[in-house]
């Protein structure tokens, strides 16, 4: 099974959050066997396909 490429992730976006958002974000991503990096990236994927209008 061949990997899907995926583009270089060279860029940072640092985000302050409290102590207990981030400690139940981090919970829920190992309970659903995920990683934090990869639901925020999915997230901002789908926000901006959702509200960039070229895309439409």
């Amino acid at each position: 099974m061949s990997k899907t490429p995926t583009k270089k992730k060279d860029s940072q976006l640092i985000i302050r959050i409290n102590d207990e958002d981030r400690a139940r974000f981090i919970a829920l991503c190992e309970e659903l066997d995920t990683s934090a990096a990869r639901e925020i990236r999915r997230f901002i994927r789908t926000f901006v396909a959702d509200h960039d209008a070229s895309v439409k």
